[in-house]
């Protein structure tokens, strides 16, 4: 399923431990599962997400464009970047970490993470071998410290352990042959100003001559351009985002099928249904009770 993360319902979402809750960060642990359809999420995050693939591989589609992640990379995706798992080797085995906006103000290696183009279009990346295994020693560290009992500094000692793993990340960056911030061609403009626009509007305008008309392209162009460069055209993009929102709404909130209808600017409940079986093949209220 596609679902819009936030700190707060994340653990609504994946069932986790509330208790568990440290302010600003949280991190997932997860293995290949089958009945969890783990290829049919996708997942946009309102912070910056470091993934960590700790065994096997998977091939996922990031911000527009497809990667092969395999053991021992990092995919690094800044906030609101899609991500869309389409296939994980059987052994797959995950390590998220997940990091506030108000956390990311906090430091300045963080702000650089989020405004680096680099990091945008090259966001899968692994440390030199001599610092794999103190990166995976930290990340244990990491998960030990987040499962540990609450207490009075739990909290800074885990963020500070954090800020150490993203400068070993940022390392990486520095001394790539591409460490200067990478510069956006034409290709990557248009993906991230259509990007920022259907992020935007995508609850409420549904037709490709808004795009393109706010992009100064045809609507013609837009879609040829975005089907050879993304493998979507624009309309399958707005039925992307705007499906991603409805399931989000319906997993996560207790508005009513009619509320959510609304929130999404339908001008009728009956036409919202029609148009969420028509893309993922069931109803709201089937999928809601899946």
């Amino acid at each position: 399923m596609a679902l819009f993360i936030t700190l707060d319902n994340v653990y609504k979402l994946y069932n986790l431990d509330s208790s568990k809750k440290t302010e600003g960060i949280v991190i997932l642990s997860q293995q290949n599962n089958a009945k969890k359809k783990y290829t049919s999420h996708s997942r946009l995050f309102d912070g910056l997400l470091l993934g960590f693939m700790v065994n096997g591989s998977m091939k996922s589609q990031i911000h527009f464009l497809e990667y092969e992640i395999n053991k021992g990379d990092i995919a690094i995706l800044q906030p609101r970047l899609m991500i869309d798992t389409k296939s994980l080797s059987e052994d797959a085995e995950i390590v998220t970490i997940g990091l506030s906006l108000d956390f990311i103000t906090e430091y300045p290696v963080l702000r650089e993470f989020v405004m680096n183009n680099q990091i945008r279009w090259q966001p899968v990346i692994r440390l030199q071998p001599e610092d794999m295994k103190l990166q995976n020693e930290l990340l244990a560290l990491i998960q030990n410290f987040y499962h540990k009992k609450t207490s009075s500094n739990k909290t800074q000692m885990l963020r500070h352990l954090i800020i150490v793993l993203i400068n070993m990340i940022s390392e990486v960056y520095s001394n790539s042959p591409n460490k200067k911030n990478l510069v956006k061609n034409r290709t990557h403009e248009i993906i991230d100003d259509f990007y920022l626009l259907i992020s935007k509007y995508a609850n409420q305008e549904r037709s490709v001559v808004f795009y393109a008309k706010k992009l100064h392209l045809t609507p013609q162009y837009l879609s040829t351009f975005l089907k050879r460069e993304t493998g979507k055209t624009v309309l399958q993009w707005i039925d992307y985002i705007t499906i991603l929102h409805a399931k989000t709404l319906l997993k996560s909130s207790n508005l009513s099928i009619k509320e959510i209808s609304n929130e999404l600017h339908f001008e009728e409940t009956s036409i919202f249904c029609r148009y969420f079986k028509r893309v993922v093949g069931v109803s709201p209220k089937t999928y809601r009770d899946e």
